[in-house]
């Protein structure tokens, strides 16, 4: 088998078979498949879209590049929130504590900022002493102890993704649907949880600027879910104005701890709600 060939079964549209995807991914994270290879491979994605279930083995197999976080020790079902990004977007800080309050086991992993967005491992940085590189013992065990748990990306998880998102970066290649969401899902399925929940913004704060192009990334991420046996569930939010009154990791805490004492603004209020009510 030949990567070249696999390229060119792609650019003229072709769906690749399971074997030829997990050929294709084991090469290029062991070195063996350069990176102006993969980078020919993943334009004529970008221009060619995936089927369903191409996309579906692509995702999967990415997620097994890496290791895969057991949390079968865990009673209950085990959710997951994830939000694509936007400014001032600190739901997951609020959502998380209420769920796991609630009795749903919160197993997350989290991200940093992205371009004008700040990530949910940034904000919670900012609080003095936290902790966010745990080991998979520990993350479980915080789990089993408090009902929640939010982590980093390790370099055991996922490695496929770490690679490929580098290269889409210096390609062109960043706003591809399927990529996108084969990365986002591929993350969230390694880390274990059986309900995830995905918060897709739109609009001039977000990286998805059209509510048409957010609900085909929603769509597509839940199909992925479905093929691969996981209740996904979206929900777009608007982001043409920021999320509550502050905006700055520090700030951004401190308002989601002001909601959760009962306290916050309306716009937000209502979000933490919706997610809530969605994961429960």
């Amino acid at each position: 088998m030949r990567v070249v060939d696999l390229i060119e079964k792609k650019r003229e549209g072709k769906e690749l078979s399971s074997q030829e995807i997990e050929f294709l991914i084991s090469s290029y994270v062991a070195g063996k498949t350069p990176d102006y290879q993969m980078a020919a491979f993943i334009m004529a994605v970008m221009f060619q879209g995936m089927a369903k279930g191409e996309l579906a083995t692509f995702t999967k197999t990415m997620m097994h590049s890496g290791d895969i976080i057991d949390l079968s020790e865990i009673p209950g079902i085990k959710v997951d929130k994830h939000s694509t990004g936007g400014v001032g977007d600190k739901t997951t800080l609020a959502v998380a504590p209420i769920c796991a309050a609630l009795g749903a086991p919160v197993a997350k992993m989290s991200g940093r900022g992205l371009g004008h967005t700040g990530g949910t491992l940034d904000k919670l940085e900012s609080i003095p002493g936290f902790k966010i590189e745990l080991s998979e013992r520990q993350f479980i065990e915080q789990v089993k102890a408090h009902n929640i748990s939010v982590i980093g990306q390790t370099g055991e998880l996922v490695p496929a993704d770490k690679k490929l998102y580098a290269l889409r970066d210096v390609t062109g290649c960043v706003n591809s649907i399927p990529l996108i969401a084969s990365s986002i899902m591929s993350k969230k399925l390694a880390t274990g949880s059986n309900a995830i929940l995905l918060d897709v913004k739109c609009g001039n704060g977000a990286f998805m600027k059209t509510e048409a192009s957010a609900k085909e990334l929603a769509k597509t991420m839940i199909s992925i879910g479905k093929e691969l046996n996981v209740d996904v569930r979206a929900e777009i939010t608007n982001m043409n104005q920021p999320i509550g009154c502050e905006i700055g990791n520090k700030n951004e805490v401190l308002e989601a701890i002001r909601t959760l004492q009962g306290n916050g603004p309306e716009d937000f209020n209502e979000l933490v709600y919706s997610s809530c009510a969605t994961i429960l």
